[in-house]
């Protein structure tokens, strides 16, 4: 039900970003100066069709393989081909025939305003909850993004799942959504405005973490998020008492992360060598490292940038020979009743 409320939706229904009726399938932040410089190459076509929720460009991925899940007429495609350079390699899938007819009419358009000898760009036609069926190798994508789509598909566990076999390993997931506080009542979930506006769709926070943990990408980042709002009251009606946010998430395909934040006495420093981070790299939203200084982390924080592309631009501090417990700050904490007879604070994870 949910591939053809979207095809409905995104083909027939809308005809322009300006007809969505909320702000969850737009997108509020100012991009960074790179994407906005690319953004200044996509064809005017590309952009009236474009529907996302927020910004999937990571930094370091010059020369990257990058699958972009839902890539509809292919704005963020065309803007990841500039990053990812002429030796890079960005494949889009996606469901609606009309988007992807707007997407594959200014292949060579998009290839002659980059400059490139060849197109670095290809579509292919397909239900990114059957990944597996598509004519992609396991193991081989560097990079996979991902804009306001999987609130559309039905079955979310087996796109999570799917892109982690496509991933290398070191390779990430850096994807945007939409996510709500409390899981979206059985009765709204079909109904095609609120699906075709990515808010029936939209994952519980807490499902969400299962569904990534359960795929394999132990330790689920938040990266930046907003509060979503519905200014169509009768929308706004049907979903009373439910808050709406749009987050973007990295998930990491690494071996050894642990269900906590373990704190073995490590540091990095970072070195200013990621382009448009020079002064502050941002792993996730609680981990902004400032360049020179020395900043203490976990060890799964520590395995995120030393077994990933993001290894030449750190020196790191120590190793994992001694255990000092749960990072202070990150995790739950000693759940035992301590003895002052009071129960150990909860506090939240980094």
């Amino acid at each position: 039900m949910n591939v053809e409320n979207s095809r409905e939706y995104y083909g027939k229904v809308l005809s322009q970003s300006a007809d969505l009726r909320t702000d969850a399938c737009t997108t509020a932040e100012a991009p960074p100066l790179a994407v906005r410089q690319a953004l200044a190459n996509v064809h005017a076509d590309v952009k009236a069709r474009y529907y996302g929720c927020g910004l999937i460009a990571p930094s370091c991925i010059e020369g990257a393989r990058v699958l972009d899940l839902g890539s509809g007429s292919g704005q963020d495609a065309y803007i990841l081909a500039q990053l990812v350079g002429e030796h890079g390699e960005v494949v889009g899938v996606d469901t609606t025939p009309e988007q992807l007819a707007i997407a594959n009419a200014h292949l060579e358009w998009h290839r002659e305003t980059f400059g490139y000898a060849k197109s670095n760009v290809r579509f292919v036609e397909g239900d990114i909850e059957q990944l597996d069926t598509l004519d992609l190798e396991p193991g081989s994508f560097d990079i996979i993004v991902s804009n306001c789509v999987i609130n559309l598909v039905a079955d979310k566990a087996k796109v999570f799942a799917d892109a982690h076999k496509l991933l290398k390993t070191g390779g990430e997931m850096y994807f945007s959504d939409v996510y709500s506080n409390r899981r979206v009542p059985q009765h709204l979930l079909n109904d095609p405005v609120l699906h075709g506006e990515c808010l029936s769709g939209a994952l519980y926070w807490g499902d969400f973490l299962k569904l990534a943990k359960a795929a394999g990408f132990a330790d689920p980042r938040l990266v930046k998020d907003r509060p979503l709002g519905i200014g169509d009251p009768r929308i706004a009606e049907m979903l009373d008492g439910i808050d709406f946010f749009s987050a973007t998430y990295r998930l990491f395909k690494l071996d050894g992360l642990e269900p906590e934040c373990e704190d073995y006495g490590q540091a990095v420093v970072y070195l200013g060598s990621v382009e448009g981070e020079e002064r502050v790299f941002t792993l996730d939203k609680h981990h902004l490292i400032e360049r020179g200084r020395i900043f203490p982390i976990c060890g799964n924080s520590w395995t995120m940038l030393a077994e990933t592309r993001f290894a030449e631009h750190f020196q790191f501090i120590g190793d994992f020979s001694t255990h000092y417990g749960v990072f202070d700050g990150c995790g739950g904490g000693l759940p035992f009743v301590q003895a002052t007879g009071e129960d150990s604070d909860l506090v939240g994870c980094c």
